[in-house]
């Protein structure tokens, strides 16, 4: 249980129904308090400092945290039960765990094992995966944000936490705590789920072995040895083994999903994500009350029952894992295997710290707007307010149908709850198919996992499939489900381009990517081509078919704004995500603009929607996405400021399958369905968007 302190001069004696008794812990833009109501009910109770109390972009981003935590099952973490962001006093008040922290166990009991280590696992992996399925990607798990409460473990400080203890101005920065960073985290590249199932088999690994795997006397001493050193599991029994290792991989794509996580955790098979009775049973294990029996069945019913209980753990890992699981290492990376080094006198396990922002690339090198994951939330504050929360002994039925509740809900509303975090969760490491199943039938041709073909063509036709990669976090451009279903106009672009080639869509598998990893994936034949906003250029190797779209950085404003041109902003308001080059472009043809920093386009589209910005810069075909799930109306201004060929990309030198998916776009336009596809998706917003077959790029060798 936390150290509550005593209140002090100047701090309130009351917030809403709560009476307040003591401080539980204070950061740099808030303090928590602990508070209690009439009922005798607790709280954790966040409350924004004073001097931001008359700043609209931070009760604004306060509003936002509030909505994100309001969708996170209460199972998992700490239930918001009041809040009030619209008084002098704005604050957040979330239920109390009575429990310790899982650093604060490790610390003083020593390290977990057998059935408590299990427990631990399963029940941490069970709220990640809640987590996730709610769209919200936590960038700070750790044991301090994990507390053991009487009914399992919960994950907390996410979301909220991060208004308390973030200045809000810095929003172009790596934010994390240093020996739970993952390495996209540390190198500015795209955080999303990938990145907490990293820092969760960091997690583990520390309750199971007492020590800091990645410590250090320094942060770039962690931080290298993040980036470039192999962790020694040896000491991990197996399979929890193989699975924290998987976790740990320094390549994000090669991570397994929490999802995966957990179904391999249980014993389960993991041709489907996981559903409302695999969480239901994740909690349920989870529950020391009722949870031993069940750690003794499975692992009675798992490869190796006669272990002895020191070795026993939960699950297996199937024998036909797709993930590639690194092998152990062969000596250590320099840490005697039983005395790491401790910390030193600042403490590096909770501190968390601003990388200094990444050097964009230039424009040649990249698209001209690569809006960052919408999932890339900022981070939280100092771990000592974090949300301590508590609970009241809530026995598992209870907390079962919790679970079984919020599922049915995301699934009700799950295009709403997408783009209201602009994120839907990537299943990273393991492709997932829109339209069917991706099992293959007995009427399919056999495929040869280990075959290479010439061109794309040859593929379609031996094999009737198609891999494509896709961006999986564009609202009605190309936008990932939590159950796998992918849905925009580039993926039912990608659809009528199979077709074309002979592949039925239920046959196509599409796949998440980054833009750095592109080349490499063709090149190897792990994707056959690519379709994702991606730009024609000369410095990536790959071949460009099209291009099939000519987008145009250009401004998104509330329908009626009197901004018509780009000179209309002059002296007004312009967001600023994190990222974009957009906004020099923009900065070029109108100079006297005041620029209001945003983490993610998400961030600014709630910035136009309450008046904090006049106009949110970028690709107008993005914009639009993003603008046209939406209640209300709202245009792009049709400045077109630069040409952006979004192209098909395709192994170097595929001379074939260039030509091949030239035709297909040509067919498309031609046969109006490309139009069609623009006004399924983008009708809601005032758009005028290219209709005619933009200038065809020669297929070259």
């Amino acid at each position: 249980m936390p150290q509550i302190a005593p209140l002090v001069a100047g701090d309130p004696s009351r917030l809403g129904s709560f009476r307040l008794t003591g401080r539980i812990g204070e950061g740099g833009q808030g303090v928590v308090y602990l508070g209690i109501n009439d009922a005798g009910e607790r709280a954790a109770i966040k409350l924004l400092h004073v001097k931001f109390t008359g700043d609209a972009t931070a009760r604004s981003r306060f509003a936002r945290e509030l909505r994100a935590a309001q969708r996170v099952a209460s199972f998992c973490t700490a239930r918001v039960v009041e809040a009030d962001l619209e008084g002098d006093t704005p604050y957040i008040a979330s239920e109390f765990i009575e429990g310790r922290s899982l650093r604060e166990i490790v610390d003083s009991d020593g390290p977990l094992r057998g059935s408590a280590l299990d427990r631990l696992a399963i029940g941490t992996a069970t709220a990640l995966t809640a987590i996730h399925h709610a769209s919200i990607v936590h960038r700070d798990f750790k044991p301090d944000n994990v507390l053991i409460a009487a009914d399992g473990p919960r994950v907390v400080d996410f979301g909220i936490a991060r208004i308390l203890d973030s200045t809000g101005t810095i929003t172009s920065r790596a934010i994390g705590t240093p020996a739970y960073m993952a390495p996209e985290q540390i190198a500015g590249d795209d955080v999303g789920p990938h990145t907490d199932v990293f820092a969760w088999g960091a997690t583990i690994a520390f309750a199971a072995t007492g020590i800091t795997v990645f410590d250090g006397s320094s942060i770039a001493v962690v931080l290298n040895r993040i980036l470039n050193h192999e962790v020694d599991l040896g000491m991990l029994p197996e399979p929890l083994r193989s699975v924290v290792r998987a976790s740990l991989s320094k390549q994000a794509t090669s991570r397994p999903s929490a999802d995966q996580i957990l179904l391999r955790l249980l014993g389960h098979p993991e041709n489907a994500g996981a559903d409302a009775a695999v969480l239901t049973q994740g909690v349920q294990v989870a529950n020391p009350v009722v949870g031993d029996s069940d750690v003794t069945r499975l692992a009675q019913r798992l490869p190796g029952a006669g272990r002895t209980t020191e070795q026993q753990s939960i699950g297996h890992l199937p024998t036909h894992q797709s993930v590639s699981h690194q092998q152990p290492p062969q000596h250590h990376t320099g840490y005697p295997q039983h005395g790491w080094p401790q910390p030193a006198p600042t403490d590096l396990h909770s501190q968390r710290i601003d990388l200094p922002p990444q050097q964009p690339q230039p424009p040649s090198q990249q698209p001209l707007d690569v809006p960052p994951p919408s999932w890339q939330v900022p981070s939280q504050g100092p771990g000592q307010a974090s949300t301590v929360a508590s609970g009241s002994g809530r026995g598992p039925g209870k907390r079962a149908w919790i679970v079984l509740l919020v599922l049915v809900l995301v699934a009700a509303g799950g295009a709403g709850v997408a783009y209201a975090s602009g994120w839907r969760p990537a299943f990273l490491g393991q492709a997932r198919t829109s339209g069917g199943t991706n099992q293959a039938s007995v009427d399919d041709p056999p495929v040869d996992p280990d075959a290479t073909y010439a061109s794309v063509v040859d593929k379609a036709a031996k094999t009737g499939r198609l891999t494509i990669g896709m961006r999986d976090f564009l609202p009605d451009v190309s936008l990932m489900s939590g159950s796998g279903t992918w849905s925009g106009f580039e993926v039912d672009l990608a659809k009528a381009i199979g077709k074309s080639l002979g592949v039925p869509e239920d046959k196509i598998t599409f796949r998440a990517t980054s833009r750095r990893e592109r080349p490499a994936l063709l090149a190897t034949g792990q994707l056959d081509m690519v379709i994702s906003t991606y730009s024609i250029n000369t410095a990536d190797d790959v071949s460009f078919a099209g291009p099939y779209y000519l987008a145009h950085v250009d401004l998104l404003v509330k329908d009626g704004s009197p901004i018509t041109t780009v000179s209309g902003l002059e002296g007004r308001k312009l967001c600023q995500p994190a990222s974009s080059v957009s906004v020099g472009i923009v900065q070029r043809a109108v100079q006297q603009v005041t620029l209001v920093p945003a983490q993610t386009y998400t961030d600014c589209m709630n910035m136009l929607i309450d008046g904090t910005v006049d106009a949110v810069p970028g690709d107008d075909i993005v914009l639009a996405g993003f603008a046209n799930r939406e209640t209300i109306r709202f245009k792009v201004i049709g400045a077109k400021l630069t040409d952006e060929r979004y192209a098909v990309a395709l192994k170097k030198g595929d001379q074939r399958g260039c030509e091949a998916v030239r035709a297909a776009i040509a067919g498309l336009y031609r046969d109006g369905t490309v139009s069609t596809l623009l006004r399924r998706h983008f009708g809601n917003v005032e758009f005028d968007w290219e209709e005619n077959l933009p200038a065809m790029e020669p297929c070259g060798s």
